[in-house]
This record gives structure tokens, sequence and C-alpha cells, in this order.
């Protein structure tokens, strides 16, 4: 399993490149912006998913480029976040075409790798987090010492805390890779972050 992280779009956001290096199978996680930078990253490589955290423009501004590009890309995004979403936040849903749905416990298998669906509502209403081996792609759930604003219309501060109380939950120091900002871990999280704190001591 390789990750190529970049930052795109106008706020920095990370987007991962997951590949199984094995069949070089790929899949674009949170393509913010930037698509001329991303398709030259992604050459040689065979892309199997566009899957998106969630609805807002900073972690889907380049999906439609990259669905034109890929068009046997199949694009993943939460109901909830396509259908719900404040379109300020996501104007670019009505480009994207054959889009699919994914929530809680669904998996995708991507080569020899398995991503594992959790839905983590609270930053948007359809928030997920990936989880692949001892990786989590966070979205904009966790961050490292932080986590996700909830003053947006779909932003909801109870179940944000319900959702990192849940990653906080799982077993093992698993590495955290969030929508933006430098990434972490699980152990680290949950000794210095104090929403994740808040969250796991019952806070909500």
């Amino acid at each position: 399993m390789k990750v190529r992280i970049m930052q795109v779009g106008p706020i920095g956001t990370n987007c991962y490149i997951l590949e199984d290096e094995s069949t070089h199978q790929a899949a674009v996680i949170d393509p913010g912006g930037d698509a001329p930078r991303l398709l030259t990253a992604l050459k040689g490589l065979d892309v199997r998913y566009i899957l998106l955290t969630h609805g807002h423009y900073d972690h889907t501004g380049a999906a439609a480029e990259l669905s034109a590009a890929f068009p046997k890309a199949e694009v993943y995004i939460h109901e909830k976040d396509y259908r719900d979403v404040d379109p300020s936040l996501f104007p670019l849903h009505t480009e994207l075409s054959g889009v699919h749905f994914y929530g809680e416990g669904d998996r995708l298998v991507l080569g020899t790798l398995a991503l594992e669906v959790l839905h983590t509502p609270g930053h948007s209403e359809g928030s997920v987090t990936l989880r692949c081996g001892d990786i989590l792609f966070c979205g904009d759930t966790l961050f490292a010492g932080s986590c996700g604003r909830t003053d947006f219309p779909d932003g909801d501060t109870a179940k944000l805390l319900a959702s990192l109380r849940r990653l906080g939950e799982l077993e093992g120091d698993l590495r955290v890779l969030p929508g933006h900002m430098e990434d972490s871990t699980l152990s680290r999280e949950r000794q210095t972050n104090p929403y994740l704190r808040q969250a796991m001591s019952g806070g909500i």
C-alpha cells in the first residue's frame, strides 16, 4: 500500500492518492482542486475510485474533471452530502454523473486492499471516515490537535463529538490522515487532542 499526499485547492486541502502497489489500482480521496496537478500525479495508475469524505467544495473541487478524465472510475459520496448539502458549499455536484452512494459498513475493494466506510457525521451530515488497514482517512472529522467546525448549516456539535468518540475507541494506534494540516496517530490524539478527550470522557 502506497499513500501520496498533495495539498490542493484554494485552502490547501489534503488530497490522498491511495495505490495498491501490486496492481497499480488507485483511489483519489478528496480531490479538492488543482486537477492538472492531480492528473499528472495519476499518470500510469489504474484509477478505480474518486472518494469524497464529505461534500464541501474544498474537498470536491476537482472531482468533476477527474471523473471526466477517468470515466471508468466510480465516484462515491454519502447520500446526505450529495442531496442535502448547502449548494454554496458543494457547487459542483450537478456536474458529476453516475455518482454512487456509500454509507456505514460498506467496503470497497482496491486490488488487494479494502476500504471500510465509517459514517462520522458532525462536520457535515454525510461525513465519512475511510479506513484502509491501519490508516484512517478522516476528512474534516478529526485533525491533529483539533476537529472539524460545526457552524455550517449541516454541522452538528453533538454528532461530531459522538463521531470523535467512535474514532477514539477504535483499537490500535491507527494513523490519522486528516483533510487539513499534518498527519497524526490515534494514540497521540487520545492523549493530546482536547476535543477527542472531551468526546471520550462523555462530554457531549
